[in-house]
């Protein structure tokens, strides 16, 4: 974690919160129920990375026996999502997040569990560092790789962000 020395401490209990197996499913169940009960889960969680996944099974199937690209989208978010809510854990003055543009390509049919890489920490690092710093927004767009288990790429998600700081009251 040497690089993300600032805000290192709510880095870090941001980081537990979202490894502790029952915290983040409660979180899950309360604020984000689709992903809950699809089954979509948090692999790996550093601050340069996160990984998560979802599963092909009854409720995330399309009527072409594959993973409906909803719930792709909702795992592929997951990864990117975490990653800027770790950096902006309990920032002073708070930040706001919002995704304004989703893009997807798709290569390959889905039909087993699918796991989504974000590794773009360190731009989400810079980019609430930037808008802490002058108050200015800040647009990242992150990139979400979906592989199989046999590292076959299914599908490339890039999520725009927007991050904002709030206005000091």
């Amino acid at each position: 974690m040497g690089k993300f020395n600032k805000r290192t401490e709510n880095l870090d209990r941001f980081l537990t919160s979202v490894r502790h197996p029952l915290k983040f499913r409660l979180f899950q169940l309360w604020k984000l129920p689709a992903s809950f009960f699809s089954g979509v889960r948090v692999d790996s969680l550093l601050p340069e990375a996160c990984v998560c996944s979802v599963p092909h099974r009854w409720i995330t199937q399309n009527p072409f026996r594959s993973t409906y690209f909803a719930s792709l989208s909702m795992a592929a978010e997951m990864s990117t999502g975490l990653l800027a809510m770790a950096h902006l854990y309990e920032s002073k003055p708070s930040v706001s997040m919002l995704v304004v543009r989703l893009e997807a390509d798709f290569f390959k049919k889905a039909t087993e569990r699918i796991f989504f890489t974000c590794a773009d920490g360190e731009t989400f690092y810079e980019a609430v560092n930037g808008t802490l710093s002058d108050g200015l927004p800040r647009t990242v767009r992150a990139r979400a790789t979906g592989r199989n288990s046999s590292g076959e790429v299914a599908a490339v998600f890039f999520f725009t962000w927007s991050l904002k700081a709030k206005a000091k009251k």
